[in-house]
């Protein structure tokens, strides 16, 4: 019976072996063994379909971005043409504003440049009233175009934008130390062959301007895959008249922006700058400041254009055109210009108000233009 059952135990052994090994059998053909592939899983099947999916937006997404480049902005203002009123003419503040954007690349050379000008000019009586109309605003040189009416004189029929965006194609490709390299005669013309068949205008203000925006440039989130844009906007909104106790002022604002936008319209980088041209005059039309000093821009002067004290935010202004210019990154214009503001242009959204309580208005325009400007 001990035999019987011993026996039994040793039969059921080898079959359950068998039917083991049977489980990962393999077919035969000739001298050559290929194993039995085992079906896949429905969730390995997922798995490969989604690190496939992972690494098509990877690409995508690196296809896209680009390589990183600094964004720059650089402004050089002058009131030294402005003059007072007379017997026979009314005075001027005239306010020159050569204004540059650039992207550099990490080798430090120029990826692109764009250069523009607001030339604004506020005019007023020998009895220190404004003839210019305070509700003014002034169109840059880009933005008058043909208009400016520079070709008509101009020795190579070109226009001051034709002419100013022939600089700025000649100095991308090239450093801060190339374009200071360029040959100028006294006036400040360029002598160089290739710039002087299409550069007629003084350019020192345009390589001072370079030089310092590239200076300035900065990480802030835009790539060589994407488009440079500049927006100059101004008013004279700040004027007013000359008093028998107090000086009249005739100001020109203007805000100056610079952007870079993705193939998608978003903004990438942004920046934000601000500076006030004044003139003071009396009552009888004379200028009473100092016309040689430069105004400095906003984000040059800090602090020390005293804001702070009056913010109920203890922010300066410059600090406040950071903020909303880092708000702006990612967004398109119409979802900035969905921001809701009140009667003084301040922002009332609430993701806003914590950080930013100055008017936007002319922000939001200004880069509305800049983005419009990156696609020409």
């Amino acid at each position: 019976m001990k035999k019987l059952s011993a026996l039994l135990l040793s039969l059921i052994l080898v079959v359950t072996m068998i039917t083991g090994c049977g489980g990962k059998s393999s077919e035969t053909s000739g001298d050559a063994t290929t194993p039995t592939v085992e079906p896949t899983t429905a969730a390995e099947t997922t798995e490969e379909t989604a690190t496939a999916e992972e690494a098509a937006a990877t690409t995508e997404e690196t296809a896209s971005t680009g390589t990183p480049v600094k964004t720059g902005l650089a402004v050089i203002n002058d009131i030294s043409s402005s003059t007072s009123a007379t017997a026979d003419a009314d005075g001027v503040n005239q306010t020159n504003s050569v204004v540059v954007a650039v992207t550099v690349g990490q080798d430090g050379k120029i990826l692109d440049c764009k250069l523009d000008m607001a030339q604004t000019k506020i005019n007023f009586s020998k009895e220190g009233k404004l003839t210019t109309p305070i509700e003014s605003t002034f169109k840059s040189k880009q933005e008058l175009g043909t208009d400016y009416g520079m070709k008509g004189s101009s020795g190579i029929g070109k226009e001051w934008n034709e002419q100013a965006n022939a600089f700025a194609d000649y100095v991308t490709g090239k450093t801060v130390d190339e374009v200071k390299g360029i040959a100028l005669n006294e006036e400040g013309v360029a002598t160089d062959a290739d710039l002087a068949s299409s550069v007629t205008v003084h350019i020192g203000d345009f390589i001072a301007a370079v030089e310092k925006a590239v200076a300035n440039a900065q990480d802030l989130g835009a790539t060589d895959a994407d488009k440079l844009g500049l927006g100059v906007s101004t008013n004279m909104e700040n004027s007013k008249d000359a008093a028998a106790d107090a000086d009249g002022v005739a100001q020109a604002y203007s805000y100056y922006i610079v952007t870079t936008s993705d193939a998608a319209g978003k903004i990438t980088s942004c920046l934000i700058d601000a500076s006030q041209g004044i003139v003071n005059f009396d009552a009888t039309g004379k200028i009473t400041n100092d016309i040689t000093v430069a105004p400095q821009t906003k984000d040059e002067l800090k602090e020390a254009y005293g804001m702070k004290k009056a913010s109920g935010l203890g922010k300066e202004w410059y600090e406040e055109a950071n903020t909303f210019a880092q708000y702006a990154v990612g967004k398109t214009v119409d979802e900035l210009k969905g921001i809701s503001v009140n009667e003084e242009g301040a922002p009332t959204t609430a993701d806003l108000t914590s950080s930013v309580t100055i008017d936007i208005k002319n922000f939001v325009t200004s880069i509305e233009k800049a983005v419009a400007n990156s696609a020409q």
